[in-house]
């Protein structure tokens, strides 16, 4: 677990721009029932090389002009149990922070692992979700 002190702003750099943090195993399961239309779920990360361009890639993405009808984060490393119950929701994907899914009435419909996020720029990454977003929103 991460001191909140360290942690605050880079949940702030999500939670500022509209983003929805989700900090307990039943909000995850209330977002991500079957009839719910579509979320967007960020696990945020402390991760310097590969959050440092996730977080602004979600910001970017979030303009375009289909969105998801709910984007939420959880916090690695901070929100233990949310982010397990997440995960959950994410598999056959292995744990993976950060990381970004995109869910469409309950049924993971696109994913970003952090092996899609390191070493891209954010605009690549925010391509990525956009296009998803064109898809299924």
């Amino acid at each position: 677990m991460y001191p909140i002190e360290l942690v605050k702003p880079m949940e702030k750099d999500l939670t500022d721009f509209g983003f929805q943090p989700i900090s307990s195993p039943e909000d995850v399961d209330t977002l991500l029932s079957d009839d719910n239309g579509t979320v967007l779920v960020v696990v945020n990360s402390v991760c310097g090389c590969a959050a440092a361009n996730a977080r602004p890639a979600a910001k970017m993405a979030m303009q375009n002009e289909k969105t998801p009808a709910k984007a939420v984060t959880v916090f690695a490393g901070v929100d233990k149990a949310a982010t397990d119950k997440a995960r959950e929701y994410m598999l056959p994907f292995p744990p993976s922070s950060p990381s970004m899914a995109l869910f469409k009435d309950g049924k993971l419909v696109h994913m970003i692992e952090r092996h899609h996020i390191e070493g891209r720029s954010a605009q690549m990454i925010a391509e990525n979700l956009v296009e998803a977003f064109n898809v299924h929103c």
